[in-house]
């Protein structure tokens, strides 16, 4: 069941200009389901086992590796840091997104006279970086020719004094003493001086990169306010409407259509909260991006989508912020999940393959931070090609058999079932039904991962069915079997581990 590949060959600078008719290609929010997206006239599901976003700002990674390895696995998506480069540490362990000093690329040239904090020259704001912007157009033709969208983000909150520390628009960084700021009001609107070079950046990047039609924006990573005697959430989401503004008035200006993600900004405290609502309400996001963690909050309700880098499972709360924001007219991507994303072994790629179908299979979109690619192991590891990378390939290839466009959410249909399971589910036009079977059983619990078999009742519509089995682990269908609708059907299902899929498709 392969899935359809784009077919396009090496583009040249001045052949990728958007067309009035070529914008029609652009990502867009597809029209008939305001869930998805379409993408060079077809339905597009963001999914991605992507290296944590350092393919441009760092030197020495070879994004055409990367890039060939993703379009191998049939990976839809990737994401991209433009200018927030984050701080190597032992519990988030070195990625491309953390690139020795030396090996960073910025926006701007390092020019000197001076040092930076990092003991690297100064940063020239007044210039542009003429490697920086021919490194991001040739990773963009890349993955144009790839047929793999990227999320360009454009900022990213910046955590801590010492992460600050790296940025650019820190005054002690660059020459024109720009960012004299702590970290905590670096997203807000506090300093204008700071604000108007912002600003500058966003539609600088806006000017090189939205010809590309496989493109749209993220504003902010992980936006968050309420540091005691600092900016407030609703400070920093005032400084996102004002970087929303210039990049849709820049885009605007070049008659670019280009879609806008985020999130509302979350809460510092002692139990960080992440709320949602604002974020499908607000104007700022055609696209909503979820981190998955703890206390996430939508319409009253609190989902727990565990703990960072914890090695836990908790698809009751995956799937239940997916089934609960469906009915909100925008695409839903779970992005960056990284429960598990440290533990580079087969249990926790088994979270996160289970995350991943259950996302797909409730309505959303979803990216994986895959933590075996690094500088030289652009393509991963042996062991992850032939787990997660894999895995992500049989889901990626799954979902391009079944028409998610005009489908609903749908888990009646499986009635009851044995213990353990977390179902998700979709149905499309009352004749094909799909749904996941995944053992929610967390890794600490003693019967974690023991077989499970039993019985599950079927309550089909009136019909003839062929029924049939999928292993997310190897890819394999089942032989199928003919049941009837109309009436309660008990199916024994085989004894499995971890997750199996359960389709029933309508015959003539």
């Amino acid at each position: 069941m392969l899935s359809a590949r784009f077919a396009w060959g090496a583009l040249a600078l001045s052949t990728v200009a958007l067309s009035a008719a070529h914008a029609q290609d652009v990502v867009r929010i597809d029209p008939s389901n305001p869930k998805y997206l379409l993408f060079r006239g077809k339905p597009l599901i963001l999914l991605s086992a992507s290296e944590h976003y350092g393919s441009v700002i760092n030197r020495p990674f070879d994004y055409e590796k990367y890039l060939d390895d993703a379009e191998a696995h049939h990976m839809t998506m990737t994401r991209t840091f433009l200018l927030f480069r984050e701080l190597q540490s032992a519990r988030n362990p070195s990625s491309p997104a953390k690139p020795e000093s030396p090996d960073y690329i910025a926006p701007f040239p390092r020019t000197g006279p001076g040092k930076a904090m990092d003991g690297e020259p100064k940063y020239e704001l007044d210039r542009w970086n003429p490697e920086y912007f021919e490194r991001l157009r040739g990773f963009l033709d890349a993955a144009s020719r790839h047929g793999i969208v990227v999320e360009l983000t454009v900022f990213s909150n910046t955590y801590a004094d010492n992460i600050w520390a790296l940025n650019p628009f820190r005054s002690a960084n660059n020459l024109q003493h720009v960012g004299n700021v702590e970290w905590e009001d670096y997203t807000s609107l506090k300093d204008p001086d700071l604000v108007h070079r912002q600003s500058a950046y966003a539609r600088k990047i806006v000017d090189e990169t939205s010809s590309y039609d496989n493109v749209y924006y993220e504003i902010c990573n992980e936006p968050g306010g309420g540091v005691a005697g600092h900016s407030t959430p609703a400070d920093v989401d005032a400084w996102q409407t004002e970087m929303a503004r210039v990049l849709r008035d820049e885009m605007k200006k070049l008659g670019r259509p280009h879609l806008l993600a985020g999130q509302q900004a979350f809460t510092y405290s002692s139990s960080n909260s992440f709320p949602y609502d604002a974020s499908f309400a607000s104007a700022n996001f055609d696209i909503v991006n979820d981190h998955p963690l703890p206390n996430t909050q939508f319409g009253g309700r609190h989902f727990e989508m565990g703990e960072f880098m914890s090695k836990e499972l908790k698809l009751d709360g995956v799937e239940g912020f997916c089934q609960a924001t469906y009915a909100q007219p925008k695409p839903v991507v779970l992005d960056e999940d990284n429960t598990a994303s440290m533990y580079r072994d087969l249990a926790g790629w088994t979270i996160h393959r289970k995350r991943a179908w259950t996302a797909l299979l409730a309505g959303c979109h979803y990216d994986y931070i895959d933590f075996s690619i690094t500088v030289g192991n652009e393509a991963g590891t042996s062991a992850s090609r032939a787990a997660i990378r894999s895995w992500m390939q049989h889901l990626s290839e799954f979902k391009d058999t079944f028409d998610f466009v005009h489908s609903k959410l749908d888990t009646g249909w499986v009635a009851s079932h044995t213990e353990h399971l977390v179902v998700s589910g979709l149905s499309s036009s009352g004749r094909d039904f799909i749904a996941y079977l995944a053992d929610g059983r967390e890794v600490t619990e003693p019967s974690a991962g023991e077989p499970i078999s039993g019985p599950i009742a079927l309550a089909l519509p009136a019909g003839k069915y062929r029924l049939s089995l999928y292993s997310p682990a190897t890819g394999e269908d089942s032989p199928a079997i003919e049941v009837r609708g109309g009436a309660d059907v008990s199916v024994a299902l085989p004894p499995f581990r971890q997750d199996i899929v359960i389709r029933a498709v309508k015959q003539e």
